[in-house]
């Protein structure tokens, strides 16, 4: 049954054209199995700014009933900054004590605190984003954590795809030396090596790469690398 539910629900998420369609079909899915708060963003582990952007935040996360900065509490979780390590969804368990929040990862959840399943997405270039997903009481059977990775990794793809600029609707080309130092930059190279490499200064390199990020319309370097990918201007 709940392989059933959530091969519906990647097929609604499939076919949403705005975002709380696809909020909608993951509450749907997620709160029967007892989750009520939920992380949606885009990450690299290439850059040093890995997570990159942040589609959406909501529920109590700090179980005091306050609202949640999106930005502090994401890039400063312990659980995602595991989830830049991590190679497949895994269960995470938080518990407070005088000393502080008090994060641990685990095969199952039990007792008292907040629970969760983090499911990274993986794509050409490694890492491209994940999902976390929380509840109180949450059904951590193998069937439950395979329904719901399904159905986050088709909300993370849905999410990006309709956030962030469509590859088909970039302003122009890449020049030869924007998809040359691109394709530095993909193959794991700071922007110091490929500099000497390509015989110029540093802020050359960051001039291509910030027209290259202009020219394909997107925010940041990683996006502007799966994006060159996409559209063939560089091998992934």
């Amino acid at each position: 049954m709940q392989a059933e539910t959530a091969f519906r629900a990647a097929l609604a998420i499939e076919g949403s054209v705005a975002l709380p369609a696809i909020q909608d079909a993951v509450r749907a899915f997620a709160r029967p199995l007892g989750y009520d708060r939920f992380v949606l963003f885009s990450a690299s582990a290439v850059q040093d700014e890995q997570v990159e952007r942040i589609y959406w935040v909501e529920g109590d996360w700090f179980g005091t009933g306050e609202g949640v900065d999106a930005e502090t509490y994401v890039r400063r979780c312990p659980m995602t900054r595991h989830v830049l390590q991590a190679r497949e969804p895994f269960f995470w368990t938080k518990t407070h004590s005088k000393a502080g929040e008090f994060y641990r990862i685990v095969r199952v959840p039990r007792g008292h605190g907040l629970h969760g399943l983090q499911v990274p997405v993986f794509g050409p270039l490694g890492l491209e984003g994940a999902m976390s997903l929380g509840g109180e009481r949450i059904d951590a059977s193998l069937l439950a954590r395979l329904a719901a990775s399904v159905v986050a990794a088709a909300a993370f793809t849905a999410a990006r795809r309709l956030l962030e600029a469509p590859a088909g609707e970039t302003a122009s080309t890449l020049s030869a030396r924007e998809r040359e130092v691109l394709a530095w930059t993909a193959a794991g190279r700071r922007q110091a090596e490929i500099a000497a490499t390509l015989g110029l200064s540093e802020r050359t390199v960051e001039n291509h790469l910030r027209r290259a990020r202009r020219r394909l319309g997107v925010a940041t370097t990683a996006q502007a690398v799966r994006a060159a990918i996409r559209t063939g201007d560089i091998e992934g």
